[in-house]
């Protein structure tokens, strides 16, 4: 019998004999649809219970760390999994970012501030019933596509997250994330045409299904003039998907260890980190704010393995707003309370989501197309990899929507590029900024959805070569 979540983690820190101990109960349960040539094909929920113990040995100064994780772990081998950590703990080396574990007092200032759940509330879930708005405006967005020819493909799905997280410092957090998405791809009856489009949700209630039919519809008849364009560097128009498929990426290298270490982009010359150099042309700034509206995340760190961004000695550390790049300059990298220490500079731990934005910008994308003589419209990006970490070079691929842009209009779509791009060199050669809003990255949705982005002009976007990829 596998216990409650609450019940299971105070199980395991009675089970445990290390001088501390941390336990991460999750419960979740996903509502899924998917769909193909405009017919759904196949729903289905699910659920799953993980349960993580960190078990940490002291001597002096120093400590040892040993994580085990499993799922449905029943009733009668919570010992077992305690016992493991504590072995693996043994058997570890000095665990150099070991700390003192945050107290019960962090857990009651954050309770106060979050009106969160109680503890001892049962586990939030969600299940099919609340994809039932959006399927009856997928199945009139059916409608409208047959009527034009076109086919809908595509998946939409919810998850609900209840995480609890329990010391023997005393600290009891909880948080329950709701996440959703879709994602529609349109093809023309023959196939050859595509567009895509995603949208990033709490609860789909906000989902414009029609809206999204109807831009998709819009790129196919931008589509119905093909133009072949050589490899080089283009004036380019990204929208807000590609922004934040790049600066999600970004966000992700900025670890305050690895730039210390002099491993990365944001690594100084000589020594130290490039924090409050300048980065950007115009004056952005990209953060993280646990409660932003529409994107709230856990406010406490949730690390269940130490790393060079994350440790496990941090677990319910409170999250708050944190800007990673102040109006152009980089005002902050990812740190752990040990990386911190390092290099003196404030403890900004990891956040779940990403917000660029600009003072007074207001510009839609459309407005931006009609401000452009000659340049590409970059819909979405595909198949995203690193190439030199040193200056965070990046590879990809175009993928369901390069267009030509001439005259303040869209002439036709382009054959696809691979391309070769810096999102930090690219901050400064941003042109123009639109209007933020929420954004959906096509490459890390898996990952990573909760974020807002604007669209933005950038000179000499390097498309390195063609790509006959479709």
């Amino acid at each position: 019998m596998t216990l409650p979540p609450q019940e299971a983690v105070e199980r395991a820190l009675q089970s445990a004999s290390s001088d501390d101990c941390v336990v991460i109960a999750e419960e979740a349960s996903e509502a899924n649809l998917r769909w193909a040539g405009n017919t759904l094909t196949t729903n289905g929920v699910s659920a799953s219970r993980r349960l993580t113990v960190i078990a940490i040995t002291r001597h002096g100064a120093a400590a040892r760390a040993g994580v085990v994780s499993r799922t449905g772990v029943p009733r009668e081998r919570i010992a077992d999994l305690v016992a493991e950590a504590e072995k693996a703990a043994s058997e570890s080396s000095p665990a150099e970012d070991a700390q003192a574990l945050p107290g019960p007092d962090a857990g009651c200032r954050l309770r106060a501030a979050n009106g969160s759940p109680a503890w001892d509330d049962p586990p939030a879930g969600t299940e099919i019933g609340v994809l039932r708005g959006f399927a009856g405006a997928l199945g009139e967005a059916f409608g409208v596509a047959a009527a034009a020819g076109q086919r809908l493909y595509g998946f939409a799905e919810h998850t609900m997250t209840s995480l609890f997280l329990g010391s023997s410092s005393g600290l009891r957090l909880r948080h329950d994330q709701p996440s959703g998405k879709v994602e529609l791809n349109a093809k023309t009856q023959d196939l050859v045409g595509s567009a895509w489009a995603g949208a990033g949700t709490r609860d789909f209630t906000d989902v414009d299904v029609a809206g999204l039919q109807a831009g998709l519809a819009r790129q196919l008849g931008w589509a119905a003039r093909r133009v072949e364009l050589p490899a080089g560097r283009y004036e380019t128009l990204l929208a807000p998907t590609a922004v934040a498929d790049l600066l999600i990426y970004l966000y992700w290298s900025a670890g305050a260890k690895d730039a210390a270490d002099g491993r990365t982009v944001f690594s100084k010359a000589g020594g130290g980190t490039r924090v409050a150099e300048r980065l950007a042309s115009l004056p952005v700034t990209l953060r993280s704010d646990p409660r932003e509206p529409g994107l709230q995340c856990a406010p406490f760190v949730i690390a269940h393995a130490s790393s060079r961004q994350s440790s496990v000695f941090d677990n319910g550390l409170p999250l708050g707003p944190t800007e990673w790049i102040r109006r152009g300059d980089l005002a902050a990298l990812v740190q752990t309370r040990y990386s911190a220490g390092l290099s003196g500079l404030a403890v900004t731990p990891p956040i779940g989501n990403l917000i660029l934005e600009a003072p007074g910008a207001t510009a839609s994308l459309d407005q931006m197309i009609g401000r452009t003589r000659r340049g590409l419209l970059l819909t979405c990006l595909w198949y995203i990899r690193e190439v030199d970490p040193q200056t965070l070079l990046l590879t990809g691929l175009t993928r369901d929507g390069v267009y030509l842009v001439e005259n303040g209009e869209v002439t036709g779509a382009v054959n696809n590029f691979r391309f070769n791009e810096s999102p930090v060199a690219m901050l400064g050669r941003i042109s123009e900024v639109g209007a933020t809003g929420r954004a959906l990255p096509r490459e890390w949705s898996d990952y990573f959805s909760r974020a807002a982005m604007p669209p933005l002009r950038v000179a000499d976007f390097n498309m390195s070569s063609v790509s006959r990829a479709s």
